[in-house]
């Protein structure tokens, strides 16, 4: 594929995956999901799993239906594997302990914890936490990879 179609492809397959995360992330997972699926148990593994394997059906679609309507030249393993690394890589971070970790290691760790409820307090929980700018910061790093593999 020549440089000029695969900066095209890149520049419509990025923002196509963007805004395909946002549905799925808010819209398509369910509230059960979003409170079990950091649980370090099977019930945990399991909702994020769900989660995760209707986040990737949401992603695919829209991606296979900007590649269909679009005509663009996206090789299908190509196409395969920039899912497999958004899905693989979501996952990973949703477990949510995960990502808790890696934000310690990086030193970021007060930033993790910054507006979430204290232990003990009826603090009411949002989405203003440190914990969530981080999450979905992980996701766009990881859509932007699979955008470039899904351009290969």
């Amino acid at each position: 594929m020549s440089d000029l179609k695969s900066a095209l492809v890149f520049a419509v397959v990025l923002p196509t995956l963007l805004v395909a995360h946002n549905v799925a992330d808010h819209w398509v997972q369910t509230s059960h999901q979003a409170a079990t699926k950091g649980i370090p148990d099977w019930s945990g593994r399991w909702a994020c799993l769900k989660h995760v394997a209707t986040y990737t059906a949401t992603t695919a679609s829209a991606v296979g239906l900007v590649w269909a309507v679009l005509g663009l030249p996206i090789h299908p393993v190509a196409f395969a594997v920039g899912q497999l690394v958004s899905a693989v890589t979501h996952y990973w971070a949703d477990r949510r302990h995960t990502l808790a970790q890696l934000a310690e290691i990086t030193g970021n760790g007060s930033f993790y914890r910054l507006g979430a409820p204290r232990t003990g307090h009826d603090d009411n929980p949002s989405l203003g936490t440190g914990a969530y700018v981080l999450d979905q910061s992980w996701h766009w790093l990881w859509l932007f990879v699979a955008a470039l593999i899904t351009t290969l």
